[in-house]
């Protein structure tokens, strides 16, 4: 049996369980599984989760695992050693020694499913939260060229906060990112804290939240003209993504 998983916590509800159970059905995969794993504290389950399931391949990594697990990793490729963050995990056996590589699916999926929207009056962007997702965002935004400015509810001097956000801000940055888990199933009602009467139709909304499909923060864009996009298409990118990785 080849077994896969999710770690993160909590975990009421999984795209990755969902997608791969069904994924494993279409391929006919009787021999492979997906579960879920959740782990509070990375330092004492993680260890544990490794020794109770020694028939692991490949494990999914999500909120708020993604920095944490990678004191646990022998290898880390280059683009997540880049981002500080990591998302997915390859296990192989070599001499009867457990491998763990991990790497960073987030900055595949982010990048293939937000260029298609990129208009040439999108120049800059401003990035909500600052958590491991933000880190593979912000990742993408470099490597196409793209200004922005991280904004946290715990600001520094690289940081705005919230309450910097004015009409000349948002007139300045025409695409704004959410990271943060803001506005996620069971608390939908809530988002993030901007001037949305500042939204025009020359902005680009992206949430990487995907549960509502439509969030308030999109739900404010589309209202004002902006361009919106959920998280959903990215987390399909990258879970194809790990697949390959598990299978190269």
């Amino acid at each position: 049996m080849k077994e896969f998983g999710l770690i993160g916590f909590p975990l009421g509800h999984s795209f990755s369980e969902k997608y791969f159970t069904e994924k494993f059905e279409k391929l006919g995969l009787k021999d492979h599984s997906y579960k879920l794993f959740p782990i509070e504290h990375i330092p004492d389950g993680f260890p544990k989760l490794l020794q109770d399931n020694p028939g692991l391949n490949g494990i999914n990594v999500t909120i708020p695992h993604k920095i944490e697990v990678l004191d646990f990793l022998d290898d880390i490729d280059e683009a997540a050693k880049a981002i500080g963050a990591v998302n997915c995990i390859k296990i192989t056996i070599t001499d009867g020694k457990r491998h763990l590589k991990g790497y960073n699916t987030d900055v595949y999926g982010f990048e293939n499913s937000l260029k298609p929207m990129l208009e040439p009056f999108h120049k800059q962007a401003l990035v909500l939260g600052n958590g491991g997702a933000a880190k593979a965002v912000k990742y993408v935004l470099e490597k196409l060229g793209i200004p922005y400015k991280s904004v946290s509810r715990t600001p520094s001097s690289e940081m705005l906060s919230y309450a910097d956000l004015n009409e000349k801000t948002l007139s300045a940055y025409q695409i704004i990112i959410n990271t943060s888990p803001v506005g996620t199933y069971p608390k939908a009602e809530e988002a993030p804290d901007l001037p949305y009467e500042f939204i025009t139709d020359q902005h680009l909304l992206y949430d990487l939240v995907y549960n509502p499909a439509e969030t308030v923060f999109l739900a404010h864009g589309k209202r004002k003209g902006a361009k919106t996009k959920n998280g959903y298409e990215m987390l399909e990118l990258q879970a194809e993504k790990s697949w390959d990785i598990w299978n190269e």
